[in-house]
């Protein structure tokens, strides 16, 4: 194959790999994550070794300081990995390229931060108001005013056991039935 078919085929899967890259920016903006963390994932996703800070820095051309962020964000979210090894003395990170798996950390983690602070607040306030409907000097207006909030936490508060077990099941990997690869 001559130099410039080769060329045009690199340009091309280069062309389909921003696209995906693109999407993958656009659909981690969709859940809280920032369209820099989400570029940053898609292009970890495409290479086929682990990557340095300062490689990433160059890929994405961002400030150090951001570069930091969006690492650190996709570290917590478990879609990025710091491996044990080093490179000149530089930190090695690889990206998380099972879908599945990515997913399964990524919304594992969201909801039960989420489950953590309803089920807090929730449980914090389900005494002062419990205590407000049963005392004797709360006025019937005012009890009866309170008595659909004591219902709508009641409620929130088996929404989030559902949610519990669902993050459970999740972590599990119950609801994976994943496709070999082909």
């Amino acid at each position: 194959m001559s130099q410039n078919v080769e060329n045009q085929k690199r340009e091309q899967r280069e062309r389909i790999r921003q696209h995906v890259i693109e999407a993958i920016a656009e659909s981690m903006d969709l859940y809280g994550s920032t369209h820099s963390s989400g570029q940053l994932y898609g292009i970890m996703f495409f290479e086929d070794r682990p990557m340095t800070l300062e490689e990433m820095k160059t890929r994405m051309n961002m400030s150090k300081s951001n570069m930091s962020y969006a690492v650190r964000s996709l570290m917590n979210s478990q879609m990025v990995m710091k491996l044990e090894e080093k490179q000149e003395r530089k930190d090695l990170y690889v990206a998380e390229t099972n879908f599945f798996l990515a997913f399964q950390n990524f919304f594992s983690l969201k909801l039960q931060r989420e489950i953590d602070i309803m089920t807090g607040a929730i449980n914090n306030v389900l005494p002062e108001l419990t205590e407000l409907i049963l005392n004797e000097q709360t006025s019937d207006n005012e009890r009866q005013a309170a008595l659909p909030d004591l219902h709508k936490l009641r409620h929130a508060l088996k929404y989030y056991e559902w949610l519990q077990q669902f993050v459970n099941d999740l972590q599990q990997g119950e609801y994976f039935n994943q496709p070999s690869e082909s």
